[in-house]
């Protein structure tokens, strides 16, 4: 008994001693303690400086005028921590078993630099990410790593710096954060809070197996993001070195505020296209920036997508996806028209096209291709069936490839190119076949006049920052053939008939013409109607710019009677295009169908005038100067009679 109690008191005299050497250990002896301890955790150079105070039993601490944390060998862009006033608390019980409990650290006002390269290295891993190896130094068996835990952590007013590689830096001020890890074992909750657009913006987080994950394991993890606008979760796996795996969750009652709230300025998002979003997704990410998104389910506001895409996170995002939806309504996209008197005779030039300036920065936001298949677009002018399509975006020139898409009974491919590396323009080649021409045309432009299903081809480019600037500078070339069809507003039979010609329709058999396009004006002199009982020609012009026709079209009968076999009647259409003024040009007709008994007409008149005024029948001027020139003559003697 007695030996025992001996060996109690020896023990007992032992942890006393232990812990008169803590209390009367000097202050910095404490911080050089915490601060190796934590170099061998992090493999990193930490320093602790200015005033050290010193904080006893039951927790064991200091604090600090400074502590800085360095970075990785490999970033010569200064340290990875830097805080002017911090404080450290350790259970000294813990360490008297050989442990490092840091129950408590505080930093106010610090600066976090986090850095990221290409090859997967950051700055936040504390090991040699290129190989894979901690770093190890020789060091002595007291300085030897413990296990270590941190009860809290607490940062306040810190500024925080991501430099990725090949990205924009970005820089959040007034973040704060909270670690609250109790078990060394068990998980850790952590709640980030910032205000990047002055609304609070509040990331909270579970990590099991934090120690683990400190070690760079994959641990089970969630996080939720909620700000003014909306929220985003995240559900799964995770590694201290960037790499996840899990469910991703998006849900915004008001993207644009959402984005504004995480300091993305004010973004202008189409109607239809994010305005609103409920995005699921299996998402992965390597260490390397690559995004992985797999059964993507998404609705933007009433459009709906699934499908899958990659992301290359390293500089501007490049993505490569395939997208699969229903019904789509893309009208959103389309620059809202401006109220507009109606167009008259007098309207100005650009009368009906959109003014409102076309902002084209978005084709900046991203590079790389993204393959579509709908049932069914609506792009607010055109409306299309079941169609295939790949977007292909590179610097700013964004490339729609329609490799199959249903219109209005027929088909549309080709390509349209919107390029926005030097001030915005369009441009294009288009191919359509067996399109029904009046439900296109009474969409794109409000024509309705013309029915029958055709084929056509056009290329065109356009510059400007509105629609109207661009239809004003619209050049390129094209052709348009018809089968049969129909032109609303005029009847050639019974124009060509001698028969009031007003109102009525005229059925043509096929038509056929070429174009061209210059300054937004399309012109053609080669337009041919097969009609039953006539032929037709065209020329003329038609002013994209100001929407407005000036064309004639002059229908020939293939007989009229037995001496006279075909009877021209041009038709002069001119005005505004939704509505323009048909009728036949007089003169014009007389001029092409009785030139001959005009001529003889005239020679009967001016004959008759010779002899009246006794002319010499050689005399060189025409009949109308010759009737001007007589009258003047008889003025003129009867005015010397008066003064005779």
């Amino acid at each position: 008994m007695r030996w025992i109690l001996r060996g109690i008191g020896a023990l007992l005299l032992i942890v006393v001693i232990a812990l008169g050497a803590l209390f009367v250990m000097p202050g910095d002896r404490i911080a050089q303690i915490a601060s190796d301890q934590l170099s061998r955790v992090t493999g990193r150079e930490v320093t602790i400086t200015g005033d050290v105070g010193v904080t006893f039993w039951p927790v064991l601490g200091v604090t600090a005028g400074g502590l800085e944390v360095g970075n990785a060998d490999w970033t010569d862009k200064g340290a990875m921590l830097t805080a002017a006033n911090a404080a450290i608390g350790v259970d000294a019980g813990a360490l008297l078993r050989g442990e490092i409990r840091i129950t408590n650290i505080a930093a106010q006002s610090p600066v976090i630099r986090l850095e990221q390269r290409r090859d997967g290295r950051a700055s936040w891993q504390f090991t040699d990410s290129a190989s894979g190896a901690r770093i190890e130094t020789k060091v002595a068996p007291w300085r030897q790593k413990r296990p270590l835990s941190i009860e809290k952590l607490t940062v306040e007013n810190a500024t925080l710096i991501y430099d990725a590689e090949g990205a924009d830096l970005v820089t959040y001020e007034g973040v704060d954060l909270a670690l609250d890890w109790p078990e060394r074992a068990g998980a850790a909750d952590i709640v980030a809070s910032m205000a990047p657009a002055g609304e609070r913006v509040v990331l909270t987080g579970r990590i099991e197996g934090f120690a683990g994950f400190l070690d760079g394991e994959l641990q089970l993890l969630r996080a939720r993001l909620k700000t003014r606008g909306g929220e985003a979760g995240f559900a799964g796996r995770g590694s201290l070195k960037g790499a996840l795996a899990g469910d991703l969750v998006i849900k915004t009652a008001d993207s644009a505020g959402f984005l504004a709230s995480l300091g993305a300025g004010p973004v202008a998002l189409p109607r239809g296209l994010g305005r609103a979003v409920d995005l699921r997704s299996d998402l992965t990410l390597s260490p390397d920036r690559r995004l992985i998104l797999r059964n993507i389910a998404a609705d933007l506001g009433g459009n709906r997508f699934t499908g899958q895409a990659d992301l290359a996170l390293n500089g501007t995002p490049r993505i490569s996806a395939t997208l699969r939806a229903g019904a789509l309504d893309l009208s959103g996209m389309r620059p809202a028209e401006q109220s507009a008197a109606p167009e008259t005779d007098q309207a100005p030039p650009s009368e009906g096209w959109s003014r409102q300036e076309i902002d084209a920065g978005w084709l900046a936001a991203f590079d790389g291709e993204i393959a579509l298949s709908a049932e069914e677009i609506d792009f607010g002018q055109i409306k299309t069936g079941p169609t295939r399509m790949v977007l292909r975006n590179d610097r700013s020139r964004m490339v729609f490839d329609l490799q199959d898409m249903a219109a209005y009974d027929g088909k549309i491919t080709g390509e349209f190119v919107m390029n926005n590396r030097g001030g915005l323009s369009v441009g294009g080649r288009l191919r359509a076949q067996g399109v029904q021409m009046r439900n296109l045309l009474e969409d794109a432009a409000g024509v309705t006049r013309f029915t029958g299903a055709g084929d056509a081809e056009l290329s065109f480019l356009g510059s400007g920052q509105t629609v109207a600037a661009i239809m004003r500078s619209l050049s390129g070339e094209g052709r348009l053939a018809l089968g049969r069809g129909t032109i609303a507003g005029i009847d050639l039979d019974a124009l060509l008939g001698s028969i009031d010609a007003k109102g009525g329709s005229t059925v043509f058999d096929s038509a056929e013409a070429t174009f061209d396009i210059a300054e937004g004006v399309l012109h053609n002199d080669d337009l041919r109607v097969l009609l039953l009982n006539f032929n037709a020609s065209g020329e003329g012009r038609v002013d994209l710019g100001a929407r407005r026709i000036d064309y004639t079209v002059t229908p020939k009968a293939l007989r009229v009677n037995a001496a006279r076999g075909g009877l021209a009647v041009p038709v002069r259409i001119t005005g505004p295009w939704a509505d323009p003024k048909v009728k036949p040009d007089l003169r014009a007709a007389i001029d092409l169908n009785f030139r001959e008994e005009k001529q003889r007409a005239e020679d009967v008149v001016r004959r008759k005038v010779q002899e009246e005024l006794d002319i010499a029948p050689d005399d060189p001027r025409d009949l109308e100067d010759l009737v001007k020139d007589e009258l003047e003559n008889v003025l003129k003697r009867e005015l010397r009679k008066l003064f005779d």
